[in-house]
């Protein structure tokens, strides 16, 4: 009703007169009818249906509340759009009976004037499943009544709110009997829940794409789909009655909105219903990033700031900001770093400087033309990624991070990253030299990519929405900005003069030029651990992460201490080779091992009691962050595969006491079992009146299964 109240206060203002209105003329505030067959409300039909007469014990069946609507009429989706609200229920239900949530279909969008609300017109069911615990008991005619308290607002220009109490019968029947599920695939139910989010597709992604208060929804999905339109979960996403224009990509579709008006903060994403057809949509949740021109966009269409723009400006910017990107503290202590190389080459030929001049050029335009070939790849195939995406892979940040502090703990002093290379000949030195100016080019550009300098952004806004061969250009502007600096050095030689003389004050200045990469490496950790708390993962999914990258470093840190105590060894540099590739393959792993579907739920004294009163065994894992035991048993025995499976098999309940910060509720549970500390395991018999099963602390598969069996059946 807040929510309401602050879109629009004199449609609100008129619903409550309208319920007034309405509840006076029935005599009884609110209330319809009761019955259990269909009922008629001021412009509607409502009736509680069941896919099936029956329901067996320890199992499921699907009910559903059936509105018919009057020509024009409307009730509401879980976000009602501009105002409204959907339907909500209030259930009175036998002992060891339970209802799940109100499931909504996809919806329509219903344009109202200048406004626009999320629903469904003609007819439409809301699915709930019914769950019967194996103590359910029957009535004396061997049924278990389900009797429902429903509201609801139905709306054309006016809304009329209604209120209605409805009951269900159910023959109940021994467990493990197979009973009737019909009413799933026919009627006004089965057609409502083929209209329900489907799983999403091997392969799918998706981007999400503002600038200013435009947004763009680029969905891959490895189909041709033919209309796309998107529903935003939570109100003040979009602007709900702004047309949404599509583009149909090879592989998938790309959606143009609006932002909510009036919207304050930045939208740090979508999360809503991506619907396809009335079959076929899909709940997604997209992390937003802010771009300084919309993929498809022209100059003249990128705001304010790419007015005026052309191919020439654009790399002329591009060129001006690259130079100052060896300014930015992610690109600085690199080009340091070649620039002490050229105090200590000085006395050599001017030939050879020049060449490592080139050479260092060259790795950084080879790297940019990587990196555009790979934009336009994608963009050919229907994903449109700005300047730093590679930022948005996983695999990539860590990647990046590892190395990064590989090439800090060198520059600190740890070991000498180039000790090791001079054992290999003096043959290969020259050689060796002018590659090693090459791939510092290389480093320059992947420390590079995630800053934008000034004069960056609209250069590089304009040339991702132009053809390839401006694309190119641009960027090959950019990087030849980013080379100049070293390279001028190199080709006049005799401005070396003006740098200071060698000696012990550039060990120490390397040393600090390590400060920045190690900041780096710090931002690169929480960019990887966001990259698993947004879209699809939880806080607890992104923490997990970043402490298995922690470990990573860990592993570098000794591999470079292993090469600084014993340089110049065959044994050592195996060593380090053997402890590098452990680092880079743990984050694989954790990916390997990743969180279970298994939903825990939070734990509660009240809602153990109410799932053993349905006849389920509860399993409590008292756990916290800070204890690494339980970290261990949840990651090598209750997320293997048997456990799981138990735990997801619909008997038990999962529930997790969460001792991270003291809780009095979760410390009495402990003292209870005779517990003081974490961690502890207990199973709660489905029989209510049995004893809790304490497990021992080192928990084992077999002495999780063999509990679970025992106290399923007492």
């Amino acid at each position: 009703m807040e929510e309401m109240l602050r879109k629009s206060p004199l449609r609100v203002l008129l619903l409550l007169l309208v319920w007034h209105a309405a509840a006076w003329s029935q005599g009884v505030p609110g209330r319809d009818t009761i019955g259990a067959g269909p009922i008629k409300a001021p412009h509607l039909t409502l009736e509680m249906v069941s896919a099936g007469p029956a329901i067996a014990r320890g199992g499921q069946q699907t009910v559903g509340f059936v509105f018919s609507m009057e020509e024009g009429w409307h009730v509401y989706w879980r976000n009602a759009g501009y105002a409204g609200f959907p339907p909500r229920v209030k259930w009175s239900l036998p002992a060891n009976v339970s209802a799940g949530p109100l499931q909504f279909p996809a919806p329509d969008r219903l344009l109202l004037d200048s406004t626009a609300d999320y629903g469904y017109e003609d007819s439409t069911a809301y699915p709930v499943t019914i769950d019967a615990g194996t103590a359910a008991k029957p009535d004396a005619a061997g049924n278990v009544t389900l009797k429902a308290s429903l509201n609801w607002l139905v709306c054309k220009e006016t809304c009329i709110p209604g209120k209605a109490d409805l009951q269900l019968d159910l023959k109940l029947m021994p467990a493990g009997t197979v009973v009737n599920h019909d009413g799933e695939r026919v009627g006004a139910l089965g057609a409502a829940l083929s209209y329900m989010p489907k799983p999403l597709p091997a392969g799918a992604s998706f981007l999400a794409q503002s600038h200013g208060n435009d947004l763009l929804l680029t969905a891959t999905l490895g189909s041709e789909p033919k209309d796309a339109e998107f529903y935003p979960w939570e109100g003040e996403e979009i602007a709900d009655s702004s047309e949404q224009p599509i583009d149909l990509l090879p592989n998938g579709v790309r959606i143009h909105m609006q932002r909510a008006p009036g919207a304050k903060t930045p939208l740090k994403s979508l999360h809503g219903l991506l619907k396809l057809t009335d079959k076929e949509s899909y709940e997604i949740t997209v992390p937003v990033t802010e771009v300084a021109v919309l993929p498809g966009e022209s100059s003249s269409q990128g705001g304010q700031a790419l007015a005026g723009v052309t191919a020439v400006s654009a790399a002329g910017l591009a060129f001006v900001g690259g130079m100052l990107l060896n300014l930015m503290p992610c690109v600085f202590p690199v080009l340091f770093l070649k620039a002490l190389s050229l105090l200590q080459t000085s006395t050599e030929e001017r030939s050879r400087v020049r060449k490592h001049g080139l050479a260092y050029t060259l790795g950084i335009l080879v790297s940019f033309w990587a990196v555009v070939a790979v934009l336009l790849a994608l963009r050919a195939g229907g994903r449109q990624l700005g300047w730093g995406f590679q930022l948005q892979s996983p695999g990539f940040v860590a990647a990046l991070a590892l190395f990064l502090f590989f090439f800090a703990l060198s520059l600190a002093g740890v070991f000498d990253f180039g000790l090791s290379l001079t054992s290999a000949g003096g043959s290969l030195a020259q050689k060796g030299g002018y590659a090693g100016s090459f791939f510092t080019g290389v480093l320059a550009t992947v420390v590079a990519t995630p800053c934008v300098g000034p004069f960056m952004g609209a250069a590089i806004g304009f040339a991702l929405a132009q053809p390839a061969v401006v694309t190119l250009l641009v960027f090959t502007s950019l990087a030849l900005g980013l080379a100049a600096p070293y390279l001028l050095l190199s080709l006049q030689p005799a401005w070396v003069k003006l740098l200071p003389r060698p000696g012990a004050w550039m060990e120490v200045l390397k040393q600090v030029t390590a400060l920045p990469l190690f900041a780096t490496v710090i931002w690169l950790v929480y960019v990887y651990g966001r990259l698993f708390s947004t879209s699809a993962g939880t806080a607890a999914d992104g923490a997990a992460r970043m402490a298995w990258l922690l470990a990573s470093l860990l592993l570098i840190a000794i591999a470079a201490w292993v090469l600084g105590r014993w340089p110049v060894r065959l044994g050592s540099s195996a060593v380090a080779v053997l402890l590098a590739a452990l680092a880079v393959a743990l984050p694989v792993l954790a990916s390997g091992n990743d969180s279970s579907s298994v939903v825990w739920q939070p734990f509660s004294a009240e809602a153990v009691k109410q799932a053993r009163s349905s006849g389920k065994a509860v399993f409590v894992d008292y756990t916290a962050a800070w204890c690494l035991s339980c970290q261990v048993n949840e990651r090598v025995v209750l997320k293997s595969g048997d456990v799981k499976q138990q735990l997801q098999s619909g008997k038990v309940v999962p529930m997790r006491a969460d001792w991270t910060q003291y809780d009095d509720r979760i410390t009495s549970a402990l003292q209870a079992v005779g517990r003081s500390g974490v961690p502890t395991y207990v199973v709660y018999p489905a029989n209510a009146s049995a004893s809790p099963d304490v497990l021992p602390e080192v928990l084992s598969k077999g002495v999780v299964l063999d509990a679970l069996k025992r106290d399923l059946q007492n």
